[in-house]
């Protein structure tokens, strides 16, 4: 439900929002696409999944996970009339013994710890704000237990000051990469980051509240100041709308996120996450040291400093078991013959943690959370003996070449939704490549 939490004393305002919203399809940007695309994300989940669905309105997403994903959902709201509705629309589907609902404050749960399977919040967080919820919601989480949410971020360094202020005075944002760094610091690995396509806003949500908003009544208390406030939120996101977005998050604990890989016939325990601020100055010299000069490392920094090159979420890092990193795998955008790919590049790990597995996981990481956003196509340049592993073939399959004469083993392709077309044609590299 994408509401703001009203201060106390403002009752009429917020049944104005509740007024508002009675009947529509959804309480915030979404789709049942993106619904369906998140369980995806998060990884292996047990057949019949334990979830709690935080600020869950009139249950959208709980409805469609109890039918499709078998899950068993507790869903939790403050607003009763939201929560009858749900009831009555799990029984009429025959789930009723798959949801239970709660009248509740989503930052004061009275489930134990490792309650959940799955802690749900699309659209919600908003209420009680990001970093509350990453602290409030890490305990119900079982061993393997994934947080799921959508939060709403910059995706500009340098927001204009109307939409800025718009949101300062809303609800403060923060970039990918400061939301990363939050995660990171609550005791988070994020295993996913996924943008909403702009779609999410409008058929569902956007469009529905501006068809009703002038036959709102105005005499009704607190609807003249609700009024205003989505009127200027729909004004912002026409206006502004590429400033700002939301965007899914997987998280999942630290002590639950070590996954296993084969070492030869070792077996090494690897943690991976995408790269942070902090991470900066270890992700040069993971590259400084695996590599003879200082080429490789020069690149990734001069990736990083191109806005239409770089993807926050997709330089993914490895790190021991004291959380240091010891491995890096980067993807960044590049075009075949127009049409967005991604370029693996490069791919590098400390020399005393080579042959452990690391370099694997980071590149495991980088294009699961590739495949997480929707991209479609990822080529790479390099030793065909390694990066078939992966699912890496001749890119020349796909008709698909580079700009400049290689081997046709190296140079490599694979397609992250095999649902969907690859294009053919050159490959163009972001400028840092220098070709």
């Amino acid at each position: 439900m994408d509401r703001p939490e009203p201060a106390p004393g403002h009752d009429a305002v917020t049944e104005a929002f509740f007024n508002l919203h009675d009947g529509l399809p959804r309480q915030g940007p979404g789709s049942d696409a993106t619904t369906r695309r998140l369980p995806a994300a998060a990884g292996p989940l047990p057949e019949h999944p334990r979830v709690l669905d935080a600020g869950c309105g009139p249950g959208r997403s709980a409805l469609l996970l109890a039918e499709e994903a078998g899950a068993h959902v507790t869903a939790v709201d403050l607003h009763q009339p939201f929560l009858d509705s749900l009831t009555a629309e799990a029984s009429r589907r025959g789930l009723a013994d798959r949801v239970t609902v709660l009248n509740r404050s989503m930052d004061q749960l009275p489930f134990p710890d490792h309650s959940f399977d799955v802690v749900w919040a699309e659209g919600s967080v908003y209420n009680i704000g990001f970093d509350t919820a990453l602290r409030a919601w890490r305990r119900l989480l079982a061993p393997g237990g994934v947080l799921v949410v959508t939060e709403i971020e910059w995706t500009v360094p340098a927001p204009a000051e109307p939409v800025r202020a718009h949101w300062d005075a809303m609800y403060p944002l923060r970039t990918h990469s400061a939301n990363a760094d939050a995660a990171q610091a609550a005791g988070y690995r994020v295993r996913a980051h996924w943008p909403l396509p702009d779609g999410d806003w409008w058929p569902e949500y956007c469009t529905p509240l501006t068809e009703r908003i002038p036959r709102a009544d105005p005499r009704v208390p607190g609807m003249t100041q609700a009024l205003t406030a989505f009127q200027e939120e729909i004004t912002m996101r026409r206006e502004h709308g590429s400033a700002y977005d939301y965007a899914a998050y997987v998280l999942q604990p630290h002590d639950h996120s070590t996954g296993t890989l084969t070492n030869g016939t070792a077996m090494t325990d690897w943690t991976t996450r995408p790269e942070t601020t902090a991470d900066i100055p270890a992700v040069r010299a993971i590259n400084l040291a695996a590599f003879p000069t200082a080429e490789e490392a020069d690149l990734v920094e001069a990736l990083r400093a191109d806005p239409e090159a770089w993807i926050d979420g997709l330089s993914m890092i490895t790190t021991a078991s004291d959380g240091t990193p010891v491995g890096h795998a980067l993807l960044t955008r590049c075009h075949v013959d127009g049409a967005p790919a991604l370029a693996l590049a490069p791919c590098a790990v400390l020399p005393s943690a080579q042959r452990t597995g690391a370099g694997s996981a980071a590149v495991s990481a980088a294009l699961e959370a590739a495949r997480a956003r929707g991209e479609n196509l990822v080529v790479v340049l390099g030793h065909a003996d390694y990066y078939p592993r992966f699912g890496f073939t001749p890119a020349s399959r796909f008709g698909i070449r580079a700009p400049f004469e290689v081997p046709d083993e190296a140079m490599m392709a694979m397609s992250l939704d095999d649902t969907r077309p690859l294009p053919a044609g050159t490959i163009r590299y972001p400028a840092a490549f220098g070709v």
